[in-house]
């Protein structure tokens, strides 16, 4: 069987184009594709090899290049990870830059999570740790049966 490498883009849709893009790259240190996308939207590098796409809904729908509708506007929810040792530094950076923290999680086996909102309100999680290494350990532990 062909296997995943991984995930090769996220999309989120943005009004805000220009604050989407004063977020991820001032506030998250996202690299940006310059004029990758023109007025449909943004492209930044994630680290690890994947690509986050800013799509403005009006811009692409208008200039939808013949690729199928996403059918996903509206906020949404994504998730960067951290190393456990900056997580106070990033809260710290996002107080500065009065971004509200929405809420924070601590999670069994030990990752913690920070969420906030970006400019057009979809949910953005900073996660220290591996939540679903703990995850996997629990079902290998326990009674359910194996995944066909």
């Amino acid at each position: 069987m062909p296997s995943v490498l991984g995930i090769h883009e996220t999309i989120i849709y943005v009004a805000k184009l220009d604050a989407a893009t004063e977020f991820y790259t001032g506030l998250l240190g996202l690299v940006a594709i310059g004029g990758a996308l023109g007025p449909v939207g943004r492209a930044f590098r994630v680290p690890g090899g994947s690509v986050l796409l800013l799509f403005d809904p009006e811009q692409s729908i208008r200039n939808g290049r013949g690729i199928p509708a996403h059918g996903a506007i509206g906020p949404c929810h994504l998730a960067f990870s951290i190393e456990s040792s900056e997580y106070e530094a990033w809260r710290a950076r996002l107080d500065g830059a009065g971004v509200e923290i929405e809420q924070e999680q601590v999670w069994p086996g030990g990752a913690r999570s920070l969420y906030f909102r970006d400019p057009d309100g979809n949910s953005v999680e900073l996660m220290a740790g591996d939540f679903w290494a703990h995850r996997e350990r629990d079902r290998e532990s326990s009674s359910f049966p194996p995944s066909p």
